[in-house]
């Protein structure tokens, strides 16, 4: 959250990407003789057939009658915006087993590469804008690789790239087969009233999972966990998990029942099963003025107050004061501030410290950091007699450091520092604590394509720094606020980009969080969703607010699509989350300025 100006990162983070990955361009290899073995294993390398066969991102590839190489046609493929228009084909092929890839490419930078090697995946690169060019690499497969991933990619901000008869030398792979049955199906955290999460073992040469409710498919997934919604609260539900490939579908799993909670929402917490969440400038004044804690309207179900701010960056001593009389002379005195809380929490009313801030960098890098973190947080609510702590870190607060690599077990100290501190604010005042976050889309869903340093460095290592810290805690999360604003365009699960302002930006969003992702691409490490009620969406209350202000309608437009699947345009949700908790937004003090026009409509819009 911000006293100033927005800070957008994704632009410094594709310019790291770009730097890191030219500089590391490999020199074209001299290809060896094929055996006699040895054959073609690519389909349609030359696209005489179209796009059959090859999967071009965001719909980027063409096959195209000029310019080409040989035949009657060759790939043109166009880089836009934050995509460099990568086409790729999956291909079986042998373990322990020697391949040479090549392509002729024209363009002013054109890649070409394997994944998924089982060994060191390779690349190599050449700037050729006027005329065709070979390019060549070697590899080795490793003892357990079946098949691996050939592709071809342009650079951001480059014009569109050409590559024809594309070929993979070596022996050919086992038939593909139909994949093994998934053993391992369980529950997994706490089921919600409306929802039940699952996860299950990944199994080997699986492109897909399907998952069954009763026997009927109810939703697909690409990695072992999926969200399954639209249940009746307080009841018994059986499921079961296939898993797919080009072969055809395995038989269905054993069964796992589990059962949906009661309805109502709130949980231990108490919160409503639609809840409004806003900060509350109390420590110090920008343009919107200040507002009383007695003046807060009734509609406000979480009132966090913004901000407890360490006393230096790595210090873990957080304090919290009211702002300034000189700064704000219309502040109430410690004691009717306090008697205020009294009174909301009389009412219902959830009142929380937020730690961070745009201006308040918290890095917990030593154990002393997050002992002090633990003992001055836990002063500020005893001394206010607060419900709980809302975790706003931003700026260079979290990042994971080289070689961090799984968010399922983080080592960078900044990381397991704040889940140490946090777990133990938990335990010490126990169920009824409530924990909110209010992280960035780039410390978040950013994660789905980037994260940390990257296998390759360069990256900025705070991308998706936030996903370890949702996930170790997800069992004491009450909400999470994404802020769906001072962002940049960030992909969604239809690997399309989405920007802030309007209704299909906080529905990709959030459709991600529920529905989980894998992590930077990596199949084998997917972020599970979140319950429907341990989410919120995250915006501005008015354009003064920050980057990003949607209207009314288009706020009514993303609820209606994710809670209904009714308003959706072109973003298609993997769930109907009717559960869905309801908005986070920064700020009661810029509504009050607006009007109340963000509180008025999540007023009208449920009813209340």
């Amino acid at each position: 959250m911000e006293r100033t100006g927005p800070i957008v990162r994704l632009s410094r983070l594709l310019a790291a990407c770009s730097a890191g990955l030219l500089a590391a361009g490999a020199l074209v290899a001299t290809a060896p003789a094929a055996g006699a073995a040895d054959v073609d294993l690519v389909r349609n390398g030359g696209f005489e057939a179209g796009l059959d066969g090859w999967n071009c991102a965001n719909s980027s590839g063409a096959a195209v009658t000029a310019p080409k190489r040989t035949g009657a046609s060759a790939l043109k493929a166009t880089p836009a915006g934050s995509d460099h228009a990568k086409c790729s084909q999956t291909i079986t092929v042998k373990p322990n087993s020697s391949y040479t890839l090549s392509a002729w490419v024209q363009g002013s930078y054109v890649y070409l590469g394997a994944s998924g090697t089982g060994t060191t995946d390779v690349s190599t690169w050449t700037q050729s804008p006027g005329a065709w060019k070979q390019l060549t690499t070697t590899f080795r497969t490793g003892p357990s690789t079946t098949s691996v991933s050939v592709y071809t990619h342009g650079w951001y901000g480059t014009p569109a790239y050409y590559a024809d008869d594309l070929s993979l030398v070596g022996p050919g792979g086992e038939p593909v087969v139909i994949p093994a049955v998934p053993a391992g199906l369980r529950a997994t955290a706490l089921t919600s009233s409306s929802s039940v999460a699952l996860s299950w073992n990944a199994v080997s040469g699986a492109s897909g999972y399907n998952v069954y409710r009763g026997g009927t498919k109810v939703t697909t997934a690409t990695g072992p966990s999926a969200t399954v919604t639209g249940l009746t609260p307080s009841t018994a539900y059986s499921f079961q998990v296939t898993a797919t490939n080009a072969a055809g579908e395995s038989a269905k799993s054993a069964a796992v029942t589990a059962t949906t909670t009661e309805g109502g929402g709130g949980g231990d917490t108490g919160l409503p099963a639609r809840a409004l969440v806003g900060y509350l400038h109390s420590s110090f004044a920008n343009g919107s003025g200040y507002t009383r804690m007695a003046d807060v309207p009734d509609s406000w179900d979480v009132i966090n107050l913004a901000f407890g701010e360490p006393t230096s960056v790595t210090s873990g001593d957080i304090r919290f004061s009211l702002c300034p009389v000189a700064e704000c002379p219309n502040v109430e005195s410690e004691a009717e501030f306090k008697a205020a809380i009294k009174a909301k929490q009389a009412a219902g009313k959830k009142v929380l410290i937020s730690i961070g801030g745009q201006n308040g960098q918290v890095q917990l890098a030593s154990t002393a950091a997050r002992d002090a973190f633990v003992t001055s947080v836990s002063k500020i609510i005893d001394t206010y007699g607060l419900d709980g702590l809302d975790i706003d870190f931003e700026g260079h607060s979290l990042s994971l450091n080289t070689g961090d690599t799984d968010f399922r077990h983080p080592t960078s100290p900044v990381i397991v520092n704040l889940i140490s501190a946090v777990k133990s604010l938990k335990a010490k005042y126990g169920s009824d604590f409530v924990l909110t976050m209010a992280p960035e889309t780039f410390f978040v869903q950013l994660g789905y394509q980037f994260y940390g340093s990257g296998p390759w460095g360069g990256q900025d290592p705070r991308a998706g720094a936030y996903l370890p810290v949702i996930h170790a805690l997800r069992d004491d999360l009450t909400l999470l606020h994404v802020q769906d604003y001072n962002s940049g365009p960030i992909m969604g699960l239809d690997n399309q980009y989405h920007t802030m302002g309007g209704a299909d930006f906080h529905i990709a969003m959030t459709d991600m969080l529920l529905a989980g992702f894998p992590v930077a691409g990596d199949t084998t490490k997917v972020f599970p969703g979140l319950r429907p009620d341990q989410v919120a969406i995250g915006l501005p209350a008015s354009t003064q607010a920050g980057n990003g202000h949607t209207t009314p309608a288009e706020v009514d437009k993303a609820l209606n699509c994710l809670i209904k699947k009714t308003d959706c345009g072109s973003y298609q949700t993997r769930g109907t989350w009717s559960g869905l908790r309801g908005l986070m937004t920064w700020s009661i003090n810029w509504d009050r300025f607006n009007n109340w026009e963000f509180s008025r409509n999540f007023d009208a819009y449920f009813g209340n």
